[in-house]
């Protein structure tokens, strides 16, 4: 049903000049000459053609000149050099002039300076040419979505699953949808073939417009496709009973490059909570985990009673318990259609935006979108397109570490928007915007989000108020991407210089937060691009919090403002750009790479945070009972193998290792020795979980590594004094913080830095 929301009246620049209603989905159709359309109508969703011409953009026409299936070429005004668009028939012949065009200037579409551009997504360039979004009038709560989870067996003598292995195979698919709708296609009734047949039927009877999963795209959909494959059973999901197509991808997320599987069915989304999770994890910095388990817990959606199953006890389950098995199936599935309830809404609003389908939304980065909105407008007004600037250097945001150990209590300033703010105040933007879309896109989509946060607010029904509240979301990250964008390599209108500027402006107004804050008896412990922490002045009490952002904001610049973003019972201050908080509910939180690095084994992590608690609850005599505690535990192993044992994935083939080593090209690897030992056809993908035997702290862990699933709990090998040397390493790093309380100033080599990279 669709739902009117009238209160966010529809502006062409933000969210298309084409106000079709209900559009859930897109496909392309009739040989690449069509769109087929999947509207909302009532409770039905109807499909539609509507006739589609592919575009290619040209700094010279005749690179298309007789090219089959050309229809007209049209010039493009302004300065730009991308001046022509050309358009043709059909998507084929679209791929057909891309790679003439590759041919005849020797460069691909994606290489800085081709003189083309071409889009590779059929949807997006018809959403960019139609002026359209998807899920117009609809909330998040209208979609029909349909969480799925395997299970799978592993054959005895190894460690993971491979679906590769004849012996493997699928003993559960759980399928959980937002109607209510609850049922686990069991492999104890059926037959692989007939799971898969089964499962296929039920997608389509349910005919969700999303279908959601945990880490669907490296493990699920990977895993059936390879097993409906030996069968030779189509996956047919699609609203049409098209079969599942996959492809290969990968995904910038922050510091990361993620290789996986991108996986499309006509009609319908598929969207993976572990990615959604990777997206808000880069912005927040605050998750334990990306296990589905872990994310349940964080987020609060863990049910009471839950069943919970030991992943390396899958195949024993099945054999002795089942229903037990089954249940922890339906679980997991409940809980990512659970989470995805909480992380998803900003995509599904920014859909309503940006001219890419919801699951491209999940899967672009903020600044490709952004480059597609610049574009959409540059195309509806007929303007030339420029080619992306040259790439320069950019200082990054100020950091400075004040003060290092215990502060109580804590504030946290932060600077509203502080890069977007000062693009604005400053005029900041593109020397190649002749149009003034970028700055006109940035000041709607502020506005846009602080009269969305009203109206949230404000609303009475509970659909509008989520809807507004996911919009404003949305609105953020793409605000909070504009300062970013102007670095994006690949944006047509990009501009080095003027980021360098935003950030030097940027570093000027956290510096004069810092000495507003000292000049008022306040004292700053750490300061990061945006925001400080500090110590409020002596006597300061809640009611005051208003006065005193005034005071520190009373020499900012113009359009410059301030929020308090945080109080704290307790802060620890380590080092730059990592520190706890200890909230007013007793609540700790540790950010920073040398307290919560996945490099670092469990127990390492879980000394960490014991001793960290007790530094902030004043508890400082008792940090060396807890390093003597675990070398005690480690000498009498009692240790449990899960906190010492590392886990590791192969990101490369065993011959490809052996050929980098031999050609020196990287060191030995313990996960790769132990693979190419056990005999097993491990590939790419596969895990390898190991730990360290032998004596003395010094041994080389690629000669001495041994395979978990070898540990005997009644013999325990362990490596006693190599894991001992872990934990005195810890003690080594806090010990100066366990002999005194308050708070010092750091040693000057790191009481500040200007990042010279932008991310």
């Amino acid at each position: 049903m669709l739902t009117p929301l009238l209160t966010i009246e529809h502006a062409p620049l933000l969210f298309g000049r084409d106000t079709t209603a209900g559009l859930v989905a897109f496909d392309l159709a009739e040989g690449g000459r069509a769109i087929r359309l999947y509207r909302r109508s009532g409770a039905a969703t109807v499909p539609e053609m509507v006739p589609f011409s592919p575009f290619m953009l040209l700094a010279d026409r005749e690179l298309v000149k007789d090219a089959p299936g050309l229809l007209a070429v049209e010039a493009l005004e302004g300065p730009g050099a991308l001046r022509w668009r050309a358009r043709f028939g059909s998507w084929t012949d679209a791929l057909g002039a891309r790679d003439r065009c590759r041919d005849l200037s020797g460069r691909p579409s994606n290489m800085p300076g081709a003189p083309y551009l071409f889009l590779g997504d059929a949807v997006h360039q018809y959403l960019l040419q139609a002026g359209r979004t998807s899920f117009g009038g609809l909330v998040f709560a209208d979609l029909r979505r349909l969480a799925l989870d395997i299970e799978v067996m592993t054959t005895e003598g190894h460690e993971f699953p491979s679906a590769a292995r004849p012996g493997d195979r699928i003993i559960a698919v759980a399928l959980a949808d937002s109607t209510g709708f609850r049922h686990v296609v069991r492999g104890d009734r059926l037959d692989e073939r007939a799971l898969l047949e089964e499962c296929s039927r039920l997608v389509r009877e349910r005919d969700p417009d999303v279908i959601e999963g945990h880490n669907i795209f490296r493990f699920d959909l990977e895993y059936l496709e390879a097993r409906a494959r030996m069968h030779r059973v189509p996956l047919a999901w699609g609203r049409g009973g098209e079969s599942l197509r996959g492809r290969v991808a990968r995904l910038s997320i922050a510091e990361r490059t993620i290789g996986y599987r991108r996986y499309e069915v006509a009609g319908r989304h598929i969207i993976d909570t572990w990615i959604l999770a990777q997206l808000h994890d880069a912005g927040t910095r605050d998750l334990p985990g990306f296990g589905l388990k872990d994310l349940a817990r964080h987020f609060g959606v863990a049910a009471e009673g839950r069943t919970y199953v030991d992943p390396s006890q899958i195949t024993r389950e099945f054999r002795d318990a089942p229903e037990r098995l089954m249940a922890y199936a339906a679980d997991d599935a409940v809980e990512t259609l659970a989470i995805s309830s909480i992380l998803a809404p900003p995509y599904f609003a920014q859909a309503q935006t940006v001219p890419f389908d919801y699951q491209s939304c999940t899967l672009r980065g903020a600044a490709a979108k952004i480059d597609a909105l610049v574009l959409r407008e540059y195309l509806a007004r007929g303007h030339a397109v420029p080619l992306p600037g040259p790439v320069g250097p950019v200082g990054g945001g100020y950091t400075a570490i004040c003060q290092e150990g215990v502060a109580r209590p804590v504030l946290h300033v932060d600077v509203t928007s502080l890069y977007p703010s000062l693009m604005l105040a400053r005029s900041i933007a593109p020397a190649s915007d002749t149009l003034g879309v970028f700055r006109e896109l940035l000041q709607h989509l502020r506005d846009f989000r602080v009269r969305a946060k009203r109206l949230a607010r404000e609303a009475r029904e509970p659909a509008e108020r989520a809807h507004l509240g996911a919009l404003q979301q949305s609105f953020k990250i793409l605000i909070n991407a504009f300062y970013g964008y102007l670095a994006y390599s690949g944006g047509h209108w990009n501009d080095f210089d003027a980021a360098d500027r935003v950030t030097a402006e940027g570093r000027a107004v956290v510096i004069a937060v810092l000495a507003a804050l000292e000049a008022l008896g306040a004292i700053p412990v750490e300061a990061d691009t945006d925001g400080v922490y500090f110590v409020p002045p002596k006597g300061h009490a809640p009611t005051d919090d208003d006065a005193l952002l005034e005071r520190i904001a009373a020499g900012l610049p113009d359009g410059i403002q301030l929020e308090l973003d945080g109080r704290f019972a307790a802060m620890f201050s380590y080092k730059m750009k990592t520190y706890a908080l200890l909230d007013e509910l007793g609540r700790l939180s540790l950010k920073g790479s040398a307290f919560r690095s996945r490099g670092l084994e469990p127990f390492q992590r879980q000394i960490i945070g014991e001793i960290v608690r007790c530094l902030v609850l004043g508890r400082r005599a008792e940090v060396r009972a807890i390093i003597d505690r675990w070398l005690g535990d480690f000498a009498a192993h009692r240790v449990e193998l899960r906190a010492f044992a590392r886990t590791e994935t192969l990101q490369e083939s065993i011959e490809l290792y052996r050929e980098k080593v031999r050609l020196g090209a990287r060191p030995a690897s313990a996960a790769y020795e132990l693979a190419d030992a056990s005999g097993r056809a491990m590939q790419p993908g596969d895990q390898v979980s190991y730990y360290v035997v032998g004596r003395g702290a010094g041994v080389a862990v690629n000669e001495y590594a041994k395979l978990a699933s070898l540990w005997d709990p009644a013999h325990p090998d362990e490596n006693v004094e190599y894991y001992q040397t872990k934990v005195r390493e810890i003690w080594d790093r806090f010990r100066a913080f366990a002999e005194f309380d308050g708070l010092r100033p750091p040693a000057p080599d790191v009481q500040s830095s200007t990042q010279l990279t932008l991310f």
